[in-house]
């Protein structure tokens, strides 16, 4: 093997070793019942989010594959998090990393990208991001990361300390063990692919909801089986919900889809930063509210059992969006109905 991809392999590897599991904790709500919602809090992460798990797996993956060599420029398609951390880790080995971002994409992360290193390369929208790291990464020579497509197969789902190994192991103490869902958003798929394989390998009696937000096709294409449908509109919950259905994601993994509505992405979001103390990013409000529709449907069915969500990102990055009532008035308009829903869950 080339010495210095030898060499980079070994630097991801060690930084992976330093690196603690993230910590599951339990949402105390009272009218829940018999059954228990937690949260794998991926905040944690060096990088803050849990594309951290994906962008040290895609790295390895283009290394081990001969896709990196020395001075190769690592060129990436995201709304944001993915290309924090591929910068962090291009930093790490000493390679460029250009980010293709939309314009919409919050400033703390652009200046997170270019903290680490990074350069960062806009677009208006969602849809141009990838046309555009193709023909970035052909003009310069560089390697396009391509996380939409190999997400799903960077992870190794059946190994250690992959994110559902992680979360069965955190469950082994608890009441109800064996969780009766798992609730997951879809960026590029990758995490619901490697949670959906997961519990197929391991045999468990655990099933698979994933949430989608509007301006969205992977709800309408887990629907139909239509998986050419696209949208000329991107998705206001940054770092879920596509445009196009990738490669990545893996519809026959998946039990059932639900679709949330953005405004209630938003306030299920602040209603968890009055819950917890804790700020979340937009993200994670889709995937804790499809978790309570999931729970309100069990204790209608007089169902015991835990579900399961991720805290996918800090709330600090967004300061100047999803926690700004008048850009959440002009962007979403009234969450109050969905506020009111929430707060009857505490009552």
């Amino acid at each position: 093997m080339d010495r210095w991809v030898a060499g980079a392999i070994a630097k991801i590897n060690a930084d992976a070793h330093r690196s603690a599991d993230t910590h599951l904790f339990k949402l105390p709500i009272s009218r829940l019942g018999d059954v228990d919602i937690y949260l794998k809090d991926e905040s944690t992460h060096p990088t803050g989010s849990l594309k951290h798990r994906l962008a040290r797996s895609l790295f390895l993956y283009a290394l081990c594959n001969g896709r990196i060599k020395e001075g190769t420029t690592i060129i990436e398609a995201s709304s944001g998090s993915t290309a924090v951390s591929e910068a962090y880790f291009a930093r790490m080995i000493g390679v460029p990393f250009v980010a293709v971002v939309p314009e919409s994409t919050a400033q703390s992360k652009i200046r997170l990208i270019e903290f680490y290193g990074g350069q960062t390369h806009f677009v208006a929208s969602a849809p141009e991001m990838h046309g555009t790291s193709i023909e970035l990464a052909k003009s310069i020579g560089g390697y396009f990361m391509d996380q939409f497509t190999y997400a799903e197969r960077a992870t190794d789902w059946r190994g250690n300390n992959n994110i559902a190994e992680s979360i069965f192991r955190q469950m082994e103490c608890e009441p109800h063990p064996i969780p009766a869902m798992l609730v997951m958003s879809a960026g590029t798929g990758g995490t619901s692919a490697t949670l959906g394989r997961y519990i197929r390998y391991k045999g468990y009696d655990t099933e698979l909801t994933v949430v989608d937000p509007e301006n969205s096709v992977f709800f309408d294409s887990y629907q139909t089986g239509d998986r050419s449908m696209t949208s000329d509109t991107s998705s206001r919950i940054e770092g879920i919900g596509r445009p196009k259905v990738e490669n990545s994601f893996q519809p026959g993994v998946i039990d059932q889809m639900i679709k949330v509505p953005d405004a209630a992405s938003v306030a299920t979001m602040l209603w968890l930063e009055k819950t917890i103390g804790r700020r979340a990013g937009a993200s994670t409000g889709t995937n804790l509210w499809g978790a309570l529709q999931v729970a309100r449907k069990m204790n209608a069915a007089n169902r015991s059992g835990s579900i399961i969500t991720l805290l996918c990102d800090s709330g600090e990055r967004y300061l100047d969006t999803y926690y700004d009532p008048e850009w959440v008035g002009s962007q979403f308009g009234d969450i109050r109905p969905y506020t009111e829903d929430l707060e009857g869950w505490m009552s």
